[in-house]
């Protein structure tokens, strides 16, 4: 049977079938000595911290970052204009390292949403919960169906067999490997994702300039002098790719996505201590810059492989067409699909693990639970979760949806916008608020952002938001919360 690719499906499953059995033994491996379900959700706080800046690197990549990243530098005139918000990320996880992770460990939590509750009351901090835990089931859901579009075509396709068991048997694997070892297990596997990306990627491009006859430095060269390699975009103002609206976009997009997001910052929270946290954060921030510089050479040289091999797709089929197109050795196939599931599985259990943590400490709660209640509501709680994933990731099928990293970006604007405006306004205003009027601002904040960008051309001379619609819905959380400050 031929799946239309290069790479025989027998070669997919086997690939999964030994990542798998990696991760499994991982995962078991770190589970032993988990005294505590506060074990499973925190790791027990003693993970040294430059395995976790290793992890960390990875942890915010899926299989949307490994596929999208590289097709992107060909869409839209985009180019390598993602690096504008990338170095926004740097100074982003500087603000989580100095700011948000000293008050945290402070507070002694489990969940950071329940700063929320000791800083204003019990509505807004379900409220923050309920933000995070439809933005991060419905953007893990989307990360998830990009995978299993890509794994329909290579493997299940080919064995006759509906989506919808592909979805299944994807969202069974994700919860094998973190059923048990909770956190612990996600900080293991994040390290071992990062790894496998990395070499994914650096071979696969030593493929590429192999096939094209270039040497290393024939290679950079390409690189520089492609049409596809423009980073910065001062020119117009207006333009979503200028420069400063990506730079703070890419600032607040890392202290919002990541440092008010219960599914990585619970890694963080693993260190020991304050400190540690803050190295893991600095180091990991630095690195990312060169790694996704890399992914996106590749997409530049992709296209130049592409454009070489008559290949006519783009954004996010032309990595997997190129990798598994049978133009390059088999070999390079099956790095792209390691590289793949260890992004997709990886960031699918990290998400898992994340909303099992927040469903259980803020929405139901832990006071007045024992150990072993609290550990059938956790089990409980991660199954409804997997059957809840599944049926998210094939709503997306039926809708014929195509995901792309940027609509992961605009679905945040939307949900972690009232976060990190609730989270803002904590750490810079003292003054308490009439908490029940929360859960209608973080409401009302989403809608009034969305008309103002679908009527910014007309009401503001032009100008067309980008990934700062998040600052925007921020500040119209805030500008909400100063309505119902509480007289002194």
């Amino acid at each position: 049977m031929n799946s239309g690719f290069g790479l025989s499906p027998t070669a997919v499953i086997l690939t999964m079938l030994g990542w798998f059995l990696l991760v499994l033994a991982v995962s078991l491996f770190a589970s032993r000595g988990m005294r505590s379900q506060t074990d499973f959700f925190n790791g027990g706080r003693k993970a040294p911290w430059w395995i976790l800046a290793i992890a960390m690197i990875g942890a915010p990549m899926s299989g949307v970052t490994f596929v999208s990243v590289p097709g992107m530098v060909g869409v839209d005139g985009a180019a390598m204009s993602y690096m504008q918000m990338v170095l926004g990320f740097l100074v982003g996880y500087l603000v989580i390292a100095f700011v948000l992770t000293p008050v945290f460990y402070r507070h002694n939590i489990v969940s950071i949403y329940q700063y929320l509750e000791e800083r204003f009351g019990p509505q807004p901090h379900k409220t923050g919960a309920w933000l995070f835990f439809i933005s991060k089931l419905l953007g893990a859901a989307v990360r998830l169906f990009l995978v299993c579009v890509t794994l329909q075509l290579m493997v299940f396709d080919p064995l006759g067999m509906p989506f919808i068991v592909n979805a299944l048997i994807c969202m069974a694997i994700v919860l094998a490997f973190t059923f048990r070892g909770g956190m612990k297990s996600v900080i293991w596997t994040d390290t071992l994702k990062t790894i496998c990306m990395i070499v994914s990627i650096v071979l696969t491009i030593v493929f590429i300039a192999k096939d094209l006859g270039l040497s290393a430095a024939d290679t950079a060269r390409t690189v520089k002098e492609s049409s596809l390699s423009r980073i910065f975009f001062f020119d117009d103002p207006n333009h979503p790719k200028y420069f400063w609206k990506q730079f703070f976009a890419g600032v607040f997009t890392v202290v919002a996505m990541t440092g008010l997001d219960q599914d990585l910052m619970q890694r963080t929270l693993s260190s020991r201590n304050a400190k540690d946290s803050r190295k893991n954060l600095i180091v990991s921030g630095v690195l990312q810059v060169p790694v996704i510089f890399l992914f996106l050479c590749l997409g530049v040289l992709l296209y130049t492989f592409a454009s070489a091999h008559g290949i006519s797709q783009s954004g996010d089929l032309l990595f997997p067409a190129v990798a598994t197109g049978g133009s390059l050795p088999t070999a390079a196939g099956i790095l792209f699909v390691l590289g793949l599931v260890s992004c997709a599985f990886s960031a699918g259990g990290s998400a898992l693990t994340a909303l099992t943590t927040s469903f259980t400490a803020d929405i139901i709660g832990t006071e007045g639970r024992s150990d072993k209640t609290l550990g059938t509501t956790r089990k409980v709680v991660q199954l409804g979760l997997t059957l809840l994933m599944t049926a998210a990731i094939y709503a997306f099928y039926v809708l014929n949806t195509q995901s792309t990293i940027d609509a992961v970006y605009k679905l945040a604007s939307y949900t972690y916008g009232p976060i990190l405006g609730m989270f803002t306004f904590g750490l810079i205003c003292k003054r308490k608020i009439h908490n029940r009027w929360m859960p209608l601002i973080a409401l009302l904040s989403p809608v009034i952002c969305y008309f103002i960008q679908a009527n910014s051309e007309r009401l503001l001379g032009g100008y067309k938001f980008g990934y700062e619609l998040l600052l925007l819905n921020a500040l119209l959380t805030i500008l909400g919360m100063c309505l119902i400050i509480k007289k002194k």
